[in-house]
Protein backbone atom coordinates (compact mmCIF):
# COMPACT_ATOMS: atom_id res chain seq x y z
CA UNK A 1 0.00 0.00 0.00
CA UNK A 2 2.85 2.32 1.17
CA UNK A 3 3.80 2.19 -3.01
CA UNK A 4 0.91 4.17 -3.51
CA UNK A 5 2.51 6.96 -2.55
CA UNK A 6 5.31 6.71 -5.29
CA UNK A 7 2.60 7.42 -7.90
CA UNK A 8 2.05 10.76 -9.61
CA UNK A 9 -1.40 11.31 -8.66
CA UNK A 10 -2.01 12.21 -12.81
CA UNK A 11 -0.99 9.30 -13.36
CA UNK A 12 -3.39 6.90 -15.68
CA UNK A 13 -3.49 3.44 -16.54
CA UNK A 14 -1.52 4.11 -19.79
CA UNK A 15 1.05 6.03 -18.25
CA UNK A 16 4.39 4.35 -17.99
CA UNK A 17 6.09 4.88 -13.70
CA UNK A 18 9.00 4.47 -12.41
CA UNK A 19 9.28 1.71 -9.68
CA UNK A 20 11.02 2.75 -6.56
CA UNK A 21 13.58 0.56 -6.79
CA UNK A 22 14.51 2.23 -10.22
CA UNK A 23 14.50 5.47 -8.41
CA UNK A 24 16.52 4.71 -5.52
CA UNK A 25 19.48 3.05 -7.94
CA UNK A 26 19.41 5.61 -10.28
CA UNK A 27 20.12 8.35 -6.86
CA UNK A 28 22.29 6.12 -5.39
CA UNK A 29 24.71 5.77 -8.36
CA UNK A 30 24.36 9.33 -9.16
CA UNK A 31 25.37 10.12 -5.84
CA UNK A 32 28.43 7.83 -6.54
CA UNK A 33 29.38 9.25 -9.56
CA UNK A 34 29.28 12.96 -8.58
CA UNK A 35 31.43 12.18 -5.54
CA UNK A 36 33.68 10.52 -7.42
CA UNK A 37 33.95 13.58 -10.32
CA UNK A 38 34.01 16.34 -7.50
CA UNK A 39 37.08 14.04 -5.78
CA UNK A 40 38.86 14.19 -9.10
CA UNK A 41 38.42 18.04 -9.58
CA UNK A 42 39.63 18.27 -6.01
CA UNK A 43 43.00 16.48 -6.88
CA UNK A 44 45.65 18.96 -7.38
CA UNK A 45 43.44 21.73 -8.06
CA UNK A 46 42.23 24.97 -5.60
CA UNK A 47 38.84 24.57 -5.57
CA UNK A 48 36.08 25.84 -2.58
CA UNK A 49 34.04 23.39 -0.38
CA UNK A 50 31.52 25.10 -1.93
CA UNK A 51 31.57 24.13 -5.27
CA UNK A 52 33.12 20.36 -4.44
CA UNK A 53 30.28 20.20 -2.82
CA UNK A 54 27.78 21.14 -5.47
CA UNK A 55 29.98 19.02 -8.16
CA UNK A 56 28.79 16.30 -6.02
CA UNK A 57 25.03 16.77 -5.75
CA UNK A 58 24.28 18.18 -8.93
CA UNK A 59 24.20 14.58 -10.95
CA UNK A 60 21.80 13.56 -8.72
CA UNK A 61 19.56 16.79 -9.70
CA UNK A 62 20.12 16.35 -13.31
CA UNK A 63 19.27 12.58 -13.02
CA UNK A 64 15.85 13.17 -11.12
CA UNK A 65 15.18 15.67 -13.34
CA UNK A 66 16.02 13.70 -16.46
CA UNK A 67 13.82 11.02 -15.33
CA UNK A 68 11.11 12.83 -14.95
CA UNK A 69 11.14 14.91 -18.44
CA UNK A 70 12.07 11.54 -19.95
CA UNK A 71 9.63 11.20 -22.94
CA UNK A 72 7.91 14.12 -22.04
CA UNK A 73 8.43 17.16 -25.14
CA UNK A 74 6.21 19.93 -23.56
CA UNK A 75 7.89 19.06 -19.76
CA UNK A 76 11.35 19.33 -21.21
CA UNK A 77 11.14 22.30 -22.94
CA UNK A 78 9.52 23.86 -19.76
CA UNK A 79 12.08 22.89 -17.94
CA UNK A 80 14.79 23.74 -20.25
CA UNK A 81 13.01 27.52 -20.04
CA UNK A 82 13.27 27.31 -16.24
CA UNK A 83 16.97 26.75 -15.29
CA UNK A 84 18.21 29.23 -18.32
CA UNK A 85 16.58 31.56 -15.71
CA UNK A 86 19.26 30.82 -13.22
CA UNK A 87 21.93 32.21 -15.80
CA UNK A 88 20.51 35.72 -15.71
CA UNK A 89 20.59 36.68 -12.09
CA UNK A 90 20.84 39.91 -11.22
CA UNK A 91 23.18 39.22 -8.48
CA UNK A 92 26.59 36.46 -9.13
CA UNK A 93 26.26 33.39 -6.72
CA UNK A 94 28.21 30.74 -5.00
CA UNK A 95 28.62 27.33 -5.79
CA UNK A 96 26.13 26.39 -3.02
CA UNK A 97 23.51 28.88 -4.10
CA UNK A 98 23.57 28.26 -7.65
CA UNK A 99 23.07 24.10 -6.20
CA UNK A 100 20.51 24.99 -3.66
CA UNK A 101 18.20 26.89 -6.64
CA UNK A 102 18.60 23.71 -8.85
CA UNK A 103 17.50 21.89 -5.95
CA UNK A 104 14.62 23.14 -5.48
CA UNK A 105 13.67 23.42 -9.37
CA UNK A 106 14.26 19.41 -8.91
CA UNK A 107 11.77 19.08 -5.92
CA UNK A 108 9.55 21.25 -7.62
CA UNK A 109 9.82 19.55 -11.00
CA UNK A 110 8.80 16.13 -9.24
CA UNK A 111 5.53 17.84 -7.47
CA UNK A 112 4.42 19.99 -10.53
CA UNK A 113 4.78 15.91 -12.02
CA UNK A 114 2.56 14.48 -9.38
CA UNK A 115 5.25 12.49 -8.21
CA UNK A 116 4.69 14.00 -4.67
CA UNK A 117 6.50 11.11 -2.54
CA UNK A 118 9.42 10.96 -4.80
CA UNK A 119 9.66 14.77 -4.31
CA UNK A 120 9.61 14.30 -0.79
CA UNK A 121 12.27 11.31 -0.90
CA UNK A 122 14.23 13.66 -3.08
CA UNK A 123 14.49 16.11 -0.91
CA UNK A 124 15.38 14.19 2.17
CA UNK A 125 18.58 12.46 0.41
CA UNK A 126 20.03 15.15 -1.30
CA UNK A 127 19.30 17.56 2.02
CA UNK A 128 20.90 14.63 4.23
CA UNK A 129 23.70 14.42 1.66
CA UNK A 130 24.67 17.92 1.51
CA UNK A 131 24.28 17.98 5.54
CA UNK A 132 26.75 15.10 5.52
CA UNK A 133 29.18 17.05 3.40
CA UNK A 134 29.27 20.08 5.07
CA UNK A 135 29.95 18.68 8.51
CA UNK A 136 32.59 16.85 6.85
CA UNK A 137 35.97 17.67 5.59
CA UNK A 138 35.01 16.73 2.10
CA UNK A 139 36.28 19.02 -0.39
CA UNK A 140 38.35 20.83 1.73
CA UNK A 141 41.77 20.85 0.49
CA UNK A 142 42.67 24.28 2.20
CA UNK A 143 45.32 23.95 5.44
CA UNK A 144 45.96 26.26 8.15
CA UNK A 145 49.02 26.97 6.15
CA UNK A 146 48.06 28.01 3.34
CA UNK A 147 47.63 31.67 3.01
CA UNK A 148 47.40 34.59 0.48
CA UNK A 149 49.68 37.40 0.99
CA UNK A 150 49.79 41.06 -0.83
CA UNK A 151 52.73 43.08 0.02
CA UNK A 152 53.29 46.80 -1.40
CA UNK A 153 56.58 47.94 -2.95
CA UNK A 154 57.81 50.80 -4.63
CA UNK A 155 57.93 50.84 -8.57
CA UNK A 156 61.71 50.74 -8.54
CA UNK A 157 61.79 47.45 -7.10
CA UNK A 158 61.68 44.76 -9.39
CA UNK A 159 59.04 41.97 -8.29
CA UNK A 160 59.60 38.71 -10.19
CA UNK A 161 62.59 37.86 -7.39
CA UNK A 162 62.83 40.92 -5.09
CA UNK A 163 61.43 38.33 -2.29
CA UNK A 164 62.50 34.79 -4.00
CA UNK A 165 65.18 34.38 -0.89
CA UNK A 166 62.31 35.20 1.90
CA UNK A 167 60.18 32.79 0.29
CA UNK A 168 62.41 29.87 0.33
CA UNK A 169 63.55 30.39 3.95
CA UNK A 170 59.86 30.69 5.02
CA UNK A 171 58.08 28.96 2.26
CA UNK A 172 57.10 25.47 0.54
CA UNK A 173 55.61 26.94 -2.24
CA UNK A 174 54.84 30.19 -3.47
CA UNK A 175 53.00 31.35 -6.82
CA UNK A 176 52.27 35.42 -7.65
CA UNK A 177 48.67 35.69 -8.79
CA UNK A 178 48.38 39.00 -8.92
CA UNK A 179 49.91 42.53 -9.65
CA UNK A 180 48.37 45.41 -9.45
CA UNK A 181 49.84 49.35 -9.79
CA UNK A 182 48.32 51.77 -6.81
CA UNK A 183 48.82 55.38 -5.63
CA UNK A 184 48.83 57.01 -9.35
CA UNK A 185 51.48 54.60 -10.33
CA UNK A 186 53.92 54.81 -7.70
CA UNK A 187 53.64 51.75 -5.91
CA UNK A 188 52.47 47.90 -6.70
CA UNK A 189 50.75 45.31 -5.02
CA UNK A 190 52.35 41.94 -5.51
CA UNK A 191 49.27 38.90 -4.40
CA UNK A 192 51.19 35.93 -3.78
CA UNK A 193 49.59 32.13 -2.62
CA UNK A 194 52.02 30.56 -0.32
CA UNK A 195 52.64 27.74 1.96
CA UNK A 196 54.51 28.72 5.30
CA UNK A 197 56.59 25.98 6.43
CA UNK A 198 56.11 27.11 10.00
CA UNK A 199 53.28 28.83 11.41
CA UNK A 200 55.14 30.12 14.55
CA UNK A 201 57.43 31.59 11.98
CA UNK A 202 54.47 33.92 10.13
CA UNK A 203 55.77 37.51 12.42
CA UNK A 204 59.16 37.24 11.44
CA UNK A 205 58.47 36.07 7.59
CA UNK A 206 56.17 39.60 7.83
CA UNK A 207 58.99 41.51 9.52
CA UNK A 208 61.75 40.45 6.99
CA UNK A 209 59.09 41.54 4.40
CA UNK A 210 58.82 44.79 5.51
CA UNK A 211 62.46 45.44 5.62
CA UNK A 212 62.52 44.64 2.46
CA UNK A 213 59.80 46.62 1.11
CA UNK A 214 60.70 49.78 2.60
CA UNK A 215 57.68 49.57 5.75
CA UNK A 216 54.96 49.76 3.39
CA UNK A 217 51.86 47.85 3.74
CA UNK A 218 51.40 43.86 3.92
CA UNK A 219 48.18 41.65 3.99
CA UNK A 220 48.06 38.27 5.04
CA UNK A 221 45.38 36.50 4.64
CA UNK A 222 43.77 32.74 4.80
CA UNK A 223 44.33 30.81 1.26
CA UNK A 224 41.38 32.80 -0.76
CA UNK A 225 40.13 31.32 -3.84
CA UNK A 226 38.03 32.64 -6.81
CA UNK A 227 35.01 34.50 -5.31
CA UNK A 228 32.76 34.65 -8.44
CA UNK A 229 32.85 30.53 -8.33
CA UNK A 230 29.96 30.38 -11.25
Amino acid sequence: MYLDLFKGIFDSDLTTTISLFQFLLCVGVSLGVGCFLSLVYAYKNRASKSFVVTLATLPVIVCVVILMVNGNLGTGVAVAGTFSLVRFRSVPGTAKEIGAIFIAMGAGLLLGMGYLGYAVLFTLIVSAMNIIYNHSNFGENQKPLDKTITVTIPEDLNYTNAFDDLMEQYTTSHTITMVKTTNMGSLFKITYNIKLKDAEDEKTFIDELRVRNGNLEITVSPLQTVSNEL
